[in-house]
């Protein structure tokens, strides 16, 4: 890649920055970038010969963006509250005709509400957990036709917020008092979904179009059965609970399936330049579609996006870059 072409583009870096205190449950931030990854992000952009501008996506985010017009945003930003927050900054964007790298506002609102990615994807056949919205706590939660275990989610959350061991449930009443304790918690409808027992797989996708490069899918290994659901816990600690194959221990039929279905994904909800889809695996060979992450984390040595990429060769800055180059394609801004 021809590093003199990105020498004259000045780059704004759109994020939301963790607080020493965040207000709310202990995962209130976990979406949230810490000042390391967003050095290294500016660090990979300025070793292209960008200049780079930080932008925190607050209150005065729509003002700054106007008033200095950088030529193209790096959009991390997963946006302030409500369940369209990760379309904010997009959309601000869109309004003042600024180019940014990822997905438009649409795709991000519509990957942020779990039960309706989940509508949408089955109208297409494929295959994802059965499932229930409940958006209130009630001893009337029906889930009939779904079949035990059950697994509790808020349904506007990412980054395993809101997910833990606690949130497998094998009766009615384990049910109803998660179910309670997360609308209590997180203050929103919960999806209630079938819990798929077996192995746990993500794909990365970088590119737009037909320039899609569609990652070798990495397994995510757990330790222990305690700990065997990708919570923000495990998360969090990961060094102590799971390790990670890529490429993974399955058969080419398996590998091409989840390859050939992340693609399918990216395209049907129109994601952009980068995004990370999650899949399960059942014993008995199934695949499911578990979420989708339009913004998936960057921060180096911890994420599993940049992980699984440098798995397949591309280190972070090269990684980076080419998340920047795909949008500045699509735009037309680079060849």
């Amino acid at each position: 890649m021809n590093m003199d072409k990105y020498s004259n583009f000045n780059v704004g870096l759109a994020y939301n920055l963790k607080k020493a205190r965040p207000e709310g449950p202990p995962d209130a931030e976990a979406e949230f970038d810490d000042p390391g990854t967003i050095e290294a992000i500016k660090g990979a952009l300025a070793s292209a010969g960008c200049k780079v501008e930080l932008f925190e996506a607050e209150e005065s985010f729509p003002a700054k963006i106007a008033a200095q017009r950088p030529d193209i945003v790096f959009n991390i930003a997963e946006g302030r509250r409500g369940r369209g927050r990760e379309a904010q900054v997009p959309a601000i964007l869109d309004f003042l005709g600024v180019p940014y790298t990822g997905s438009d506002e649409t795709t991000m609102c519509i990957a942020m509400d779990k039960a309706l990615v989940k509508r949408i994807l089955a109208s297409y056949h494929i295959r994802t957990p059965a499932y229930r919205l409940v958006k209130e706590a009630s001893s009337s939660i029906s889930v009939k036709g779904l079949t035990w275990p059950l697994i509790i989610k808020p349904n506007a959350e990412g980054s395993g917020k809101g997910i833990s061991g606690a949130s497998v449930v094998s009766d009615l009443n384990g049910l109803y008092r998660a179910v309670a304790e997360k609308i209590g918690a997180y203050q929103q409808d919960m999806l209630v979904e079938e819990y798929i027992p077996g192995r746990e797989f993500t794909v990365g996708l970088l590119g737009y179009g037909d320039n899609t490069r569609v990652f070798t899918p990495m397994e995510i290994l757990f330790r222990d059965k305690e700990h065997s659901i990708y919570s923000y816990e495990v998360k969090r600690d990961f060094k102590q609970y799971v390790d990670y194959a890529c490429p993974p221990d399955i058969g080419g039929r398996i590998r091409a399936e989840m390859e050939n279905t992340a693609l399918k994904i990216y395209r049907i909800l129109g994601c952009r330049d980068f995004a990370r889809i999650d899949f399960r695996l059942s014993p008995e060979g199934r695949l499911y579609f578990i979420e989708l992450n339009p913004i998936p984390g960057l921060a180096p040595g911890y994420s599993d996006y940049p992980m699984l990429a440098e798995f397949c060769g591309m280190d972070y800055a090269a990684l980076i870059r080419n998340i920047l180059h795909s949008a500045l394609a699509r735009y037309g801004l680079c060849d």
